[in-house]
């Protein structure tokens, strides 16, 4: 019996024609990458109304008419820049916001100096933010206006509205960690083991590269392998490279982090979780959650690596509302923010829950609001067709795996 010969022929063509496709892919990479590329970030006009030291307050101006009469104020994290949401015209937070009418404030952290270091949660929370809440309050003559937080700064948020909830309307809570008790996700851990007096006694502020190389180490082989190899295989697809570079841009323009804020945060949340647990002091005040009593939604990721859903999805039931939400996403902690599939649902769905509780005595629904034409409604405590296990009565299932719980409905 004759035995198979190699097909030599065919492969030496399979490595010719693939050889061709390379160079053409690297001729068409690098007329992209030497042509001019649209990477800018944050284009959506606003102007500096307000600034202390080195924190600014950016109000967004809009086309647009001003729906609400509720100002919103977004509390972006101390690490990181607010820049993220508003990467670019169609993938932007801050754009949807202002199409819905939205009167839109945001803080800028700007960047801390030597001299910051010794600033902690009272000054930023009971200092800039109070001041800053302030000052919406007196320029669109108001008494209550509405707070958003991301991350850190959704950590602030709560903070601070449970310290001062007669100036807060609305609260919407978003990647926000408040229950620190769990071993989910690296950061948890590391977060509780770390000498943080160390740290800041001989460092002072946490440097931005520190803080960098931890995030990356969190997640190595997807955050520094997988994402170049990534943009090797697309460096021919324009749209691709300028979200690649944007994103770049953003990652690494962080501000450093005041070292007595890293102290705190470390010690009285990740270490002692003292805020869940209604121990948190802040300026001599003690931090109750059962002040909560304004209406809260509470939004996160179900794939979170930095806050993982079980640091977020305790706050609901430790609050004073009796109108609370919570949604987790399918997604991680930027997809919230800049996926295009999670911007179809995320900033609509916040301008709507506002808009509804936009009025003095607002005309909200008893029944559950859907997110989606195509929601299907359960009303049981069992698990969801998606596995996700439901601790409500009435709860509705998005066909991409959005869980939504919702508490109760009424303004407290």
């Amino acid at each position: 019996m004759r035995q198979a010969g190699i097909p030599v022929d065919l492969i030496m063509s399979k490595i010719a024609e693939n050889g061709r496709s390379v160079r053409s892919k690297i001729r068409r990479a690098s007329e992209i990458l030497l042509s001019d590329l649209k990477t800018d970030i944050a284009n959506t006009p606003y102007e500096v109304v307000y600034q202390e030291d080195r924190v600014k307050l950016k109000h967004y101006r809009s086309d647009s008419k001003i729906k609400q009469k509720t100002p919103l104020l977004i509390v972006y994290a101390l690490i990181n820049r607010e820049t993220m949401l508003d990467l670019e015209p169609g993938r932007s937070v801050v754009e949807r916001f202002l199409e819905n009418g939205i009167d839109l404030y945001m803080v800028d952290w700007g960047y801390p100096s030597r001299k910051d270091r010794f600033l902690d949660f009272d000054d930023h929370i009971n200092g800039y933010i109070d001041n800053i809440v302030e000052f919406i309050r007196k320029r669109n003559s108001v008494e209550k206006i509405n707070i958003m937080g991301i991350c850190m700064g959704g950590t602030f948020s709560v903070i601070y509205s449970a310290l001062h909830p007669q100036k807060v309307r609305n609260l919407v809570t978003t990647v926000t960690p408040t229950n620190f008790d769990t071993d989910k996700g690296l950061l948890n851990l590391w977060m509780k083991q770390i000498d943080v007096d160390l740290i800041v006694d001989h460092h002072g502020n946490l440097s931005a590269e520190f803080m960098n190389l931890g995030f990356l180490m969190l997640n190595p082989a997807r955050l520094m392998i997988d994402k170049y190899v990534g943009f090797m295989e697309n460096m021919d697809n324009k749209s691709f490279v300028e979200n690649f570079i944007r994103m770049e841009k953003w990652i690494f323009d962080s501000p450093d982090l005041p070292g007595e804020v890293f102290r705190q945060f470390i010690k009285d949340c990740y270490q002692e979780n003292k805020l869940i647990q209604n121990r948190l002091e802040i300026g001599g005040k003690r931090v109750d959650l059962k002040n909560l009593t304004m209406p809260l939604l509470n939004i996160y990721g179900k794939f979170d690596h930095l806050v993982p859903p079980e640091a977020c999805n305790q706050l609901c039931q430790n609050v004073g509302s009796t109108d609370t939400e919570d949604i987790c996403l399918k997604t991680g902690h930027i997809g919230i923010y800049v996926s295009s599939k999670c911007q179809e649902l995320f900033a609509p769905k916040i301008a709507s829950w506002l808009k509804e509780r936009d009025l003095d005595k607002p005309q909200i629904n008893n029944s559950h609001q859907l997110l989606h034409p195509k929601e299907t409604k359960i009303d049981h405590k069992e698990v969801s067709p998606k596995g996700v296990k439901i601790n409500h009565k009435e709860v509705s299932v998005h066909p991409k795996g959005i869980a939504v719980q919702q508490k109760g409905v009424g303004h407290a």
